[in-house]
């Protein structure tokens, strides 16, 4: 197993699951994207210790690895919510109202003026291009699920009862 500076200067056992990661894929440089992808997965966003970290492990330049996670709009450098919402703002789910589903969601979560993800990290929400749910506008994913044909009222609705189950 690789010791690196930036572990050492972290709490113990905090980089312990990227170092696992790596070692899952042999430390090959080769496999740097997904290195990162199962990174993401375990701590919902690419922490910049991990990103010197992977540096480090693998012998690349950190720019390399920062270049990458920063190239892939599915790699997040900040942390995500739980619950990933994802309003759809395809030219169908535009028309359909879309940003009147935003505009309604936004005070919901009480995100502050430029802010994605809730303080609580319980939400994050992110306007996508588009979904591919095209029939089923205005669309909204929360996570894996897709919510069709939905309103501003039907949204927030969803939400407040991902809140409600998650306070109990």
């Amino acid at each position: 197993m690789v010791q690196t500076n930036t572990e050492a200067q972290q709490p113990a056992g905090q980089l312990a699951p990227v170092l696992r990661i790596l070692e899952s894929f042999q430390y090959d440089p080769g496999k740097l994207v997904t290195i990162l992808q199962a990174i993401q997965h375990e701590y919902r966003y690419l922490p910049r210790e991990a990103m010197s970290c992977v540096a480090d492990a693998l012998g690349i330049p950190p720019a390399q690895v920062f270049g990458v996670a920063t190239f892939y709009a599915d790699f997040a450098l900040e942390p995500k919510g739980k619950y990933l919402i994802r309003v759809c703002n395809g030219t169908a789910c535009y028309i359909k109202g879309s940003m009147n589903i935003l505009e309604a969601v936004v005070p919901r979560l009480d995100l502050p003026k430029g802010k994605k993800t809730t303080k609580d990290l319980m939400f994050t929400l992110e306007p996508v291009s588009c979904v591919g749910a095209c029939a089923l506008a205005p669309v909204v994913m929360i996570n894996e699920n897709v919510h069709g044909q939905v309103t501003p009222e039907s949204t927030c609705a969803v939400i407040d009862q991902i809140a409600r189950e998650e306070a109990q």
